[in-house]
Formats: C-alpha cells, structure tokens, sequence
C-alpha cells in the first residue's frame, strides 16, 4: 500500500465526501484531487499529535500555526499556496454543508503574498550602529538608550516613542505596552538595555527635560517628546557613522529583533507574542528572512557559492 492509498485510507467520512465533490461534481483532475488527499491526511495527523484529530474542530490558529511549522521546514512558497488553497475548499464544503460553525482559514494570508522581506541588519550590524553614539553627551546617552532597548525588546517606532516612565518595569524588566488595536503586552528587556536605560533617566533626560516636563521617557533637545521623522534622521545618521551602507527604515532595529531571535532558534509563537502579532502568519516573514541570510552567507562564503 503506497502513500496515497494510506493517506486515503485514514480519511475522515466527511473529508472523503468533499474529495468526491472535488471529481464528481468540479471536474477537478486525478491529481489534483490525490494532492488533496494527501495535503488533508498531513494537516489531520498533525492536528491529531496535538490531541485532537478532528478536521471539524480546527481553529484559525491551528491552520497558521501548520503552515508556520512547514514553512519553518523548509516546505516552499508554492508548496504552502497550495495546501492552504485545499483547506480554504474543504472549509468551505463543510461550511455549506453545516458541519462547521466556522472558516478558520478566513484570516489566513496566502504564503505567496509573503514575498517583500523586511531589512534586517546582521549581528555585527548592530553592534556597530549601538556603538555610534557619543555617551558622553546627553544626546548621545539618550540615542545608545532608544537604540538598545528598541533592539533588546523590538518595539514598534510608534511604541518606542509614546514610552511612558510608568510603563518601564525596573524591577521586572519588562516593559508595559499597547499596540495595534489596543491589546496589551509585556515585553521583556536585557541586562545591557537595562544599564543604559537606568543610565539615561538618572544622567540625561532631566538635562533635557523642558517646562512642563514631558511624560515620554526619550525626549528631544528641547524637553518634548520626539517625532516620527526625529527618531529615523538618528537612525541614519549612526548607521552612515557605523559605515552602514544600506538604507534603512526605522523599523530595522525591531526586524532585526525578530530576526535574530529565529536565527538563533526561537519557537515562531513566542516571536510572534514578543512582536505583538495578532496573527502569526505575519511572523512566518521573519522565515524567510533567516532563509534568505543563510542563502546569502553560504554563497559569499562556501567556495563553490
């Protein structure tokens, strides 16, 4: 008995019904439907390795979670688009016929619309751009603050900025926040962060700070809270110091973050919890990016790259 004969062997009635619907009724080819079976047989084995083998009780974070673990994998784009194709008409089916109350592909993205990868600096990248500003200054202990922390914990520009002195978690090291739609997380942030940080509240911010004094932890020159476009000139300026040649968003410090984190083996659920994802399709880029790295690196280094 080959794969496909077992495959459909374990099928679930209903998932064997809507495969009938597929040929009989669509007029869809002998291939495509067998691709179906077995794509359907893999999602139902790994749903039932979690405990629960049901296709009928599937939720939306089952489905990305899967397509995450196989783009983790290595499985392709294409590869991905397809699958997720065949869920989207099997949910549909059980939808119509009334075996489920639910879609839980609906919010999924197509993996083929993960194409643009955001820029991420590499480790000594990093290193260098985090050694750029002068300490010795106010401005500059305020930079090596914002940049370390935005590093350590890879806030959102946004977040970064609207800090609040009672968001900081000193003693926990964690950092109180609200993102997109209002939803709170907390963030942790390292030892190094922390010593910068703790150094900029006691020796430069109150040197800085105008009258009335602003509630925003990083402030500019003049004591008020720093814009949007402040934030990316400082970026810029450090990174053409550090001898970074690429340009840049001020998002860069965070995909690096994400990034790094991945690169060094981190689950993409508890990547996705730090960034503050709300789905963790979103996360599945930062993939790709540590793909495309190794891609890199192997070529520019193996000598026959």
């Amino acid at each position: 008995m080959n794969r496909l004969q077992r495959a459909r062997q374990r099928l679930a009635p209903e998932a064997a019904a809507f495969l009938e619907v597929l040929q009989l009724e669509d007029g869809l080819a002998q291939a495509t439907v067998d691709a179906y079976a077995l794509d359907i047989d893999g999602f139902a084995a790994w749903l039932a390795k979690r405990g629960d083998g049901s296709l009928l009780r599937a939720q939306a974070d089952d489905v990305m979670l899967y397509l995450a673990e196989r783009s983790e994998a290595g499985r392709r784009n294409s590869s991905q688009a397809r699958l997720l194709s065949c869920l989207r008409r099997l949910y549909r089916y059980l939808l119509r016929e009334g075996l489920v109350a639910g879609d839980p592909t609906a919010r999924v993205k197509n993996p083929l619309q993960l194409k643009r990868l955001p820029k991420a600096l590499a480790a000594a990248e990093v290193e260098a751009l985090l050694r750029q500003p002068d300490a010795a200054t106010p401005l500059g202990l305020r930079d090596r603050a914002m940049l370390e922390l935005t590093y350590a914990s890879g806030l959102r520009v946004s977040e970064l900025l609207a800090l609040r002195l009672e968001q900081l978690g000193h003693d926990t090291r964690c950092l109180r926040l609200t993102g997109k739609g209002g939803k709170e997380r907390l963030v942790p942030y390292g030892d190094e962060a922390a010593r910068w940080l703790a150094a900029y509240l006691q020796d430069a911010r109150p040197l800085l700070l105008g009258t009335p004094p602003a509630r925003e932890v990083f402030v500019s020159r003049r004591g008020a809270a720093l814009s949007r476009q402040m934030f990316w000139l400082t970026v810029r300026r450090h990174a053409a110091a550090a001898g970074i040649d690429k340009k840049i968003s001020p998002h860069a410090l965070r995909h690096s973050f994400a990034t790094h984190l991945v690169d060094h083996g981190a689950d993409l659920r508890s990547v996705q919890l730090l960034l503050g994802h709300s789905s963790i399709s979103t996360t599945q880029i930062y993939v790709q990016v540590a793909k495309a790295r190794l891609r890199q690196l192997h070529a520019e280094h193996h000598p026959r790259g």
